[in-house]
């Protein structure tokens, strides 16, 4: 293809990214340089608080569990193992379950459940990087967090203020589609001064008003974030109640953290509200018989229920949804994004990647020699300044 075509190829992706109907659908890549752990430190850092602050639980429960999964499990695979365990306890005649040996009633395995999600909310609340090595290099404490912001509130300020030029009247309220626990979309947002709707009403302390088979709104703001698998600050209270309150409130009292994880018991679990209801958003915006985006970065295309969803999408008839994937992949491309852009919707498949930009079963066509394009940075920067092709 000579460069002519090539340039016109990848100045569709900047022209995409302008459509009037636009979700993104944001992973935990995008938190990496906010100093935030992907999956495998963060499960390092859940072992190592657990084995200093619940040795019994670490010997007895954590290792064994780790133990039956793959070696390249992480602290979700751990915790949906750990949830089927406290399922199998709650169908038992004495309430309690085996593991390697070791009896289990299904309060304590819940009291362990809990506790590794309060790890994972302090961590994620606090910061925390580790090397190609295992070796602490920065950790924050909740009194003197290490989380920056930096690159979120310049993703949301391009995005809304100077994206935007020209095209803000035309264009519906954008979807920010995210599986992150942390905040710092929303609170991106806030210092953006961009006003949004999460589906709750209040202050600092709020209560979910959204119910599953609401519409997403269309008017009245212009972002709407739809957090896939929950948030650390996110709990259900006795009645039942979702709640967003602020760390360390005292009320309303809280039974547990809402937190959802992606493997085997996600089926059951994406069927419940709040769940049920995000994912049903999700659906809904990517069904669409007109002009419409889904763009994708930070996440890994490692969850099979929304990889799922969007090949359903997809591949139906009258769908026009495009797919631009910003994937870090150095040498093979996901298995799913792979068959999709030579699947019979494979046009409509966009995939940056450091080697260059694949659309549909073509590619990949180089920008320039250091292309980071992929990156969360580097897709801002095309949204500032254009493919500059």
């Amino acid at each position: 293809m000579d460069d002519k075509s090539n340039n016109q190829l990848i100045s569709q992706l900047e022209e995409n990214l302008k459509c009037s109907e636009l979700n993104w659908l944001l992973g935990a890549g995008i938190s990496f340089d906010a100093k935030l752990p992907l999956m495998h430190p963060l499960t390092n850092r859940v072992r190592n608080i657990l084995k200093i602050n619940n040795l019994e639980a670490f010997n007895n429960c954590l290792t064994p569990l780790k133990a039956e999964l793959p070696d390249d499990c992480h602290v979700e695979h751990i915790l949906s193992h750990l949830g089927d365990y406290i399922a199998l306890a709650e169908r038992s005649k004495t309430k309690q379950i085996n593991i390697n040996g070791k009896a289990f009633a299904k309060d304590d395995l819940e009291l362990i459940h809990h506790e590794i999600l309060q790890i994972i909310s302090d961590t994620i609340r606090s910061g925390y990087v580790e090397d190609s090595d295992e070796n602490v290099v920065e950790e924050g404490k909740p009194d003197s967090p290490i989380v920056s912001i930096d690159a979120h509130s310049k993703f949301i300020e391009v995005l809304f203020n100077r994206q935007l030029a020209g095209i803000q009247d035309r264009r519906k309220p954008v979807n920010l589609f995210t599986t992150n626990y942390d905040t710092l979309i929303e609170d991106a947002l806030a210092l953006n001064r961009i006003p949004y709707w999460d589906g709750f009403s209040g202050g600092s302390v709020a209560y979910r008003t959204v119910t599953y088979g609401d519409p997403l709104p269309s008017n009245g703001h212009r972002a709407n974030v739809i957090k896939m698998h929950g948030s650390i600050d996110w709990f259900l209270c006795d009645k039942g109640y979702v709640w967003r309150v602020r760390s360390n409130d005292k009320y309303p009292k809280a039974t547990k953290r809402v937190l959802i994880y992606p493997q085997s018991t996600k089926y059951i679990a994406t069927q419940q509200d709040p769940f049920s209801t995000q994912f049903d958003f999700f659906r809904g915006s990517l069904n669409s018989q007109g002009r419409n985006v889904l763009a994708v970065c930070g996440y890994s295309f490692g969850d099979e229920h929304i990889n799922n969803e969007i090949e359903v999408a997809m591949s139906k008839v009258n769908n026009k949804t495009v797919l631009l994937a910003f994937v870090e992949c150095k040498e093979l491309i996901p298995e799913c994004l792979e068959n999709w852009r030579k699947s019979t919707f494979g046009k409509r498949v966009f995939i940056a990647t450091i080697n260059g930009l694949y659309v549909g079963a073509d590619g990949p066509y180089k920008r320039m020699d250091t292309d980071y394009w992929w990156t969360f940075k580097g897709m801002t920067e095309i949204l500032e300044n254009g493919c500059e092709v």
